[in-house]
């Protein structure tokens, strides 16, 4: 299969997407075009069996230097702690300015190692070789890095573009089901927000993308990173149109924080969010009952969960209140006006936003 291309067109900050199979053997020559004297590859106990050497090996072809830190795997330890590990070892082995960070995992990874790059000699090139549906399709693309607060997700951080994002389909097939479940909430809400015939596409290849077929991924791969590089050029800073890819994450963010990072998926708590707002959009009479119904029946169909956890409606209230889209003490909610089209609102009323609560818990 021939490999694809997506371009994030944002001036001299611009960088390509690759997207395909097998691109992470060939990585070297991909690389070679940014002309690399010398990289840091960070990557987690997950998946530096799997692929760091095959990265390595490609790499050192290519007349590269290259050193590697390998992290603990999990969202708890997307924190200060792991951060200032990554520092530790860019010290240690005196790494400069044209030192190269490569991240070579998922989201966390991804988010960790460009945080690091954004702050590291007050900024330092990075790559994005994403090993997780979810970090293929959102969390790579864009240009958004950082850690977790005790107190909230993603509250310190930078926005700072890869020099390129390099997606390599074949290593969705070493994930767990539950992974690849979790990044096929993030897919799910693409078409939400941006697309409906995308959604219906997902409605009807849900099987096959299960499954694991080439085409189907590469396709779906693809829109997605389409949909996202489309509202970064269009929003890089999210001031606008970029706080619709938050769709759901109000309450996702919630419910992460209020188990405690890790307990549950980013893409389990982004579903279970998703839900809750689309029923609070269908409260506020946005859409209707079907659209609901329909939203529900293709996640649970990807085996994602449709009600959160027994956390209760006054507690989620109080974690979304340190939200990152709240401005000024009030709660903004990215909300769906149909399927395939969302809007931010931050006039939601009590009442209809303590029954989507309510209601999704039973739903």
């Amino acid at each position: 299969m021939q490999a694809l291309r997506v371009d994030v067109a944002l001036g001299e900050r611009g960088y390509a997407i690759h997207i395909g199979s097998g691109l992470l053997a060939g990585a070297g020559l991909i690389l070679e075009q940014l002309d690399l004297p010398r990289a840091a590859i960070v990557t987690n106990a997950t998946v530096a069996p799997l692929y760091l050497r095959q990265l390595e090996q490609a790499l050192h072809a290519q007349g590269v230097e290259v050193m590697s830190v390998v992290l603990e795997d999990g969202e708890r330890y997307k924190d200060w702690v792991t951060l200032n590990r990554i520092y530790d070892a860019l010290l240690e082995h005196r790494c400069d300015r044209r030192t190269t960070l490569i991240a070579l995992g998922g989201g966390v990874v991804g988010d960790l190692t460009g945080f690091a790059a954004a702050t590291y000699m007050r900024g330092v090139p990075f790559i994005q070789i994403p090993t997780t549906l979810l970090a293929q399709v959102d969390s790579s693309i864009g240009g958004k890095t950082g850690i977790n607060h005790p107190l909230g997700k993603n509250m310190i951080g930078a926005f700072y573009q890869p020099r390129l994002v390099l997606a390599d389909t074949d290593v969705l097939k070493s994930l767990p089901a539950r992974e690849f479940s979790a990044g096929m909430a993030e897919v799910i809400k693409h078409g939400l927000v941006r697309d409906a015939a995308f959604f219906s596409w997902l409605e009807q290849n849900m099987e096959q993308l299960l499954a694991g077929d080439p085409q189907a991924l590469a396709h779906a791969v693809r829109r997605c990173c389409e949909i996202k590089a489309a509202v970064v050029v269009e929003d890089e800073r999210e001031t606008g149109v970029r706080a619709l890819l938050n769709f759901g994450h109000t309450f996702g963010h919630a419910i992460e924080s209020g188990l405690g990072y890790g307990n549950w998926l980013h893409g389990e708590a982004v579903a279970a969010g998703m839900v809750m707002a689309a029923d609070l959009s269908r409260r506020m009479g946005l859409i209707a009952d079907v659209d609901l119904m329909r939203i529900i029946t293709l996640l649970e169909h990807a085996g994602l969960p449709t009600a959160p956890p027994e956390i209760s409606p006054d507690r989620l209230l109080d974690l979304m209140g340190t939200d990152k889209k709240a401005e000024g003490g009030r709660l903004r909610f990215v909300l769906l006006d149909a399927i395939g089209r969302a809007s931010v609102r931050a006039d939601v009323p009590a009442a209809p936003l303590r029954q989507a609560l309510a209601f999704s818990r039973t739903a």
